[in-house]
C-alpha cells in the first residue's frame, strides 16, 4: 500500500511540476478529485444548473430494464470512474442476479467509503475496488470472472474529460479488459446552446468553483505548494473549436508560486487550464467508439435531446 501511495504521489508531483512549466499552464482534471474533490463533485451533481446527472438518471431509470435484458444473468458490472457509485444502484437494482461489480476510481478514501455503502445495502454482492486512473491498463480482479458478461459503466459524461485518441485508447483497452461478449453502457453530453453550458459549470452558489480552487489545496497540502487561494478565480469558457466547455483557474494579479522547491511566474489573468468537458455529436461519437472493436446496439435520449445513453456491444 505504502509503495503504491508513494508511486501516486510522484505521478502528482510530475504532472503539476511539468503542466505549471508548460506556456499554457495546465494539470490533469484527474488530480481534481481528492477526497474533498469528489465530496465536492457530487454536490455539483445536485445543484440547479448542473442538468447532466439529473438527465442520464432518468435515461437510466427508465431504460434499466432493458440494460438488465441485454447485460443477461450473472453479469460483472464495472464502472469507470465509479465516484460514490449513486447510478451504478439503478443497474443493480435492475440487473439480474448480478454477479459483482468493480469500481475503478483514482480516490482510495472516497472509493473505499462508496464500496462500504454498496456492501451495507447489498450483502450478497462481491466487490471488488480498483484504485487506479481509468486510462491506464486495468487489471480485473479474479472475484469478477467466471459468470456471466461482463458490462462496462461508464457514466457522467466523463468521456467528455477525453481526446479523441484518449477516446479510442480508451475503449481498445476496456475491450480487452472486458472480453469477448461483453457490452458497455455510456453516458455522453450532447451540444447544445451556450447559455445552458456555462452556468452548470459556473454555478451561482460557488459551488464548482471551490471544487477547481480545491486543486490548489490539494497542492499546497501534499506537494509543499504556496498557491493563495484568494488570489485566484474559477472560469468556465466555452471553446467553439473544440466543441468544450473549459475550467480554468485565472490569477488575478501578478505573482511567484513555489511549488515542491520550484517557482512558477504567473502574470495579471493567466491561467491553469484544469478540466474539458467536450460535448458530442451522437454520429461523431459512435464512429470513434466503433474503430475500437465495439459496436453500437442502442442510443436513448431525454425529450430535450440534452444527453444520450449508449448501448455497446463488443464487436
Amino acid at each position: 500500500m505504502l509503495d503504491t501511495v508513494k508511486i501516486k504521489n510522484a505521478l502528482f508531483a510530475s504532472d503539476v511540476l511539468g503542466g505549471l512549466a508548460n506556456a499554457q499552464k495546465t494539470i490533469p482534471c484527474q488530480w481534481l478529485y481528492d477526497e474533498r474533490g469528489s465530496a465536492l463533485f457530487e454536490d455539483i451533481t445536485g445543484l440547479p444548473e448542473y442538468y447532466p446527472t439529473r438527465t442520464e438518471t432518468s435515461i437510466l431509470e427508465e431504460r434499466a430494464e432493458d440494460i438488465a435484458d441485454f447485460a443477461g444473468a450473472r453479469a460483472n458490472l464495472v464502472e469507470y470512474g465509479a465516484g460514490a457509485s449513486v447510478k451504478t444502484r439503478l443497474l443493480l437494482d435492475a440487473l439480474k442476479d448480478v454477479h459483482s461489480y468493480v469500481p475503478i476510481d483514482v480516490s482510495a478514501e472516497f472509493l473505499s467509503e462508496s464500496a462500504a455503502a454498496l456492501v451495507a445495502d447489498y450483502p450478497d454482492l462481491t466487490v471488488a475496488s480498483i484504485v487506479g486512473d481509468f486510462l491506464t491498463p486495468i487489471t480485473l480482479p479474479k472475484e469478477s470472472k467466471g459468470a456471466g458478461r461482463s458490462v462496462g459503466f461508464f457514466p457522467g459524461s466523463t468521456i467528455g474529460n477525453l481526446s479523441n485518441e484518449e477516446i479510442k485508447d480508451f475503449f481498445a483497452r476496456a475491450r480487452y479488459d472486458l472480453g469477448a461478449g461483453s457490452a458497455f453502457v455510456l453516458g455522453a453530453d450532447l451540444k447544445k446552446d451556450i447559455d445552458r453550458l456555462i452556468p452548470a459549470y459556473d454555478d451561482a452558489a460557488g459551488v464548482t468553483a471551490d471544487f477547481n480552487l480545491n486543486l490548489l489545496a490539494r497542492i499546497n497540502r501534499e506537494l509543499s505548494g504556496g498557491f493563495k487561494l484568494d488570489q485566484f478565480s474559477h472560469e468556465a469558457r466555452w471553446n467553439e473549436d473544440k466543441s468544450r466547455v473549459e475550467m480554468h483557474l485565472v490569477s488575478l494579479t501578478a505573482q511567484t508560486v513555489r511549488v515542491c522547491d520550484e517557482e512558477f511566474s504567473f502574470r495579471a489573468a493567466e491561467t491553469i487550464h484544469t478540466e474539458n468537458s467536450r460535448k458530442f455529436d451522437r454520429v461523431e461519437l459512435a464512429d470513434l467508439v466503433e474503430t475500437q472493436g465495439w459496436r453500437t446496439c442502442k442510443v436513448w435520449t431525454d425529450g430535450d435531446e440534452l444527453f444520450s445513453v449508449m448501448m455497446l456491444e463488443a464487436a
